[in-house]
């Protein structure tokens, strides 16, 4: 069975579900998962791991991504994106300064509450049943880092950013507060990821390219700077059996390698390094 990280072009219309499923059927297995959701209405990288990489997801999950997000001041959808049903309206003039002072006071950290049309789960439910069943319910907020926001164009009402920013930012609650912030309305209108971690757009492969055959898997070594140990058999005995292991090494991560394979990464726990994820079966 194949084992690695597949970087995905995904395309609009499409869930991430969608993605994963016929990647199901291509590589003939279940064991694939994605390291961050993009809505039906979003373009760009999705970062799949396949077999036994799948360990990888949580870790891969929490690296920063970057987008380039289109949207228009003047109204405002129930899904806070143009496929919803717009619910408030207004016909302020935003000029050019104002817009990028605003931007620029959005760096850094902030509470950002989560749009009702998501998955976050409150009582074992998620956000976007409650929100079909047309049921009230209080939206949680989190804590995310706007680690920079730039303005590419601004024409009339419609505006076009760059925004690069850390796990479980909603850009399109991202947008809706830039607008609440000057007193109007905005939409978003299109949404391309054009980065995650170290993954970018231009080295992804659209789904068509993937079913021909057309794609490379990438392994750890590809994508991470930690220091590699090829194994002996007695060392890979230990790793095999999870043991911890007394290394020289001032790093917080070991990449340990058998044969020319990936095996093991081992986290740096005080004078001892151990197990933080295995990848053989």
């Amino acid at each position: 069975m194949n084992n690695g990280i597949l970087i995905v072009n995904k395309e609009k219309g499409m869930t991430s579900r969608d993605v994963v499923n016929r990647l199901n059927k291509i590589f003939n297995t279940k064991k694939i998962g994605h390291t961050g959701t993009l809505d039906p209405i979003a373009e760009g990288v999705l970062v799949t791991c396949i077999g036994s990489y799948t360990k990888l997801v949580d870790m891969l999950t929490s690296l920063e991504k970057e987008y380039i997000a289109e949207f228009e001041f003047g109204y405002e959808t129930d899904t806070l994106d143009n496929t919803g049903i717009k619910i408030n309206e207004d016909n302020k003039k935003i000029s050019k300064d104002e817009l990028v002072n605003i931007l620029n006071s959005f760096v850094g950290e902030y509470n950002q509450q989560v749009p009702k049309y998501s998955a976050v789960k409150i009582n074992g439910k998620k956000l976007y049943e409650y929100a079909r069943e047309k049921i009230d319910i209080e939206l949680p907020s989190r804590l995310v880092n706007i680690h920079n926001l730039e303005l590419l164009e601004f024409n009339d009402n419609k505006v076009v950013i760059k925004t690069k920013v850390s796990k479980g930012t909603y850009i399109r609650s991202l947008i809706r507060d830039i607008a609440y912030e000057l007193d109007t309305y905005a939409t978003m209108t299109k949404l391309i990821r054009t980065k995650q971690g170290k993954f970018n757009i231009e080295n992804s492969y659209s789904l068509n390219d993937i079913e021909n055959n057309n794609y490379e898997l990438l392994s750890l070594s590809d994508i991470f700077d930690y220091p590699i140990i090829d194994m002996d058999d007695e060392m890979y005995f230990k790793v095999k059996n999870g043991r911890k292991v007394i290394l020289d090494n001032n790093s917080d991560y070991i990449l340990f390698k058998y044969q020319g394979k990936e095996v093991a990464i081992y986290q740096k726990y005080e004078d001892t390094f151990r197990m933080y994820i295995y990848l053989e079966k």
